[in-house]
């Protein structure tokens, strides 16, 4: 039984992610990879200032009777939020993939930058091997991001359990 070159592994014979991309192409890569983690880390920051603004003005209005339901609403605000901001950072690699041209449909563009942003990976969409830099830069920013939206929303339940102890000294 014969083997095709893509069935016997990384050695087996020229892969197309083998051909050598032009310095200029990998610095045009660089660049608009860099403009991609400025804009999208940028939206993550004003971002998340907004939801901090949002969280003080209504931890201002918080009573003490009503504090397990406004805790429950603010952390849900923040899970949105930041789903939202995760959203419009996917779907700005996604159309930017698509002005590339490196996909046919809008669909696998944001199917593709979800799988990366996520750094899920799955593979079973690639990009040609002029922008595959970028999608690599993706994923690094994707997993950035992320974290930076973990410990955004643990440091908000802790402190809003800090709340719940002053909350639970005054009674």
């Amino acid at each position: 039984m014969a083997l095709d070159a893509d069935q016997c592994g990384p050695l087996a014979g020229p892969q197309a992610g083998d051909m050598e991309v032009p310095l200029s192409q990998l610095v045009l890569n660089l660049g608009v990879a860099t403009l991609m983690v400025g804009v999208t880390t940028l939206t993550h920051f004003f971002g998340l200032l907004f939801l901090t603004r949002l969280m003080s003005t209504a931890r201002a209005r918080l009573r003490t009777h009503e504090g397990a339901l406004r805790q429950a609403g603010m952390i849900l605000l923040v899970v949105f939020g930041i789903f939202a901001l995760h959203t419009a950072q996917v779907w700005s690699y996604a159309v930017l993939y698509r002005v590339l041209g490196e996909f046919g449909t809008f669909e696998q563009a944001l199917y593709f930058s979800t799988v990366s942003f996520s750094t899920l990976g799955f593979g079973d969409l690639t990009l040609g091997v002029n922008w595959r830099v970028l999608g690599a830069i993706e994923a690094v920013n994707g997993l950035v991001l992320i974290a930076w939206s973990t410990a955004f929303l643990m440091s908000v339940t802790t402190r809003l359990r800090l709340l719940e102890h002053e909350w639970l000294e005054r009674d």
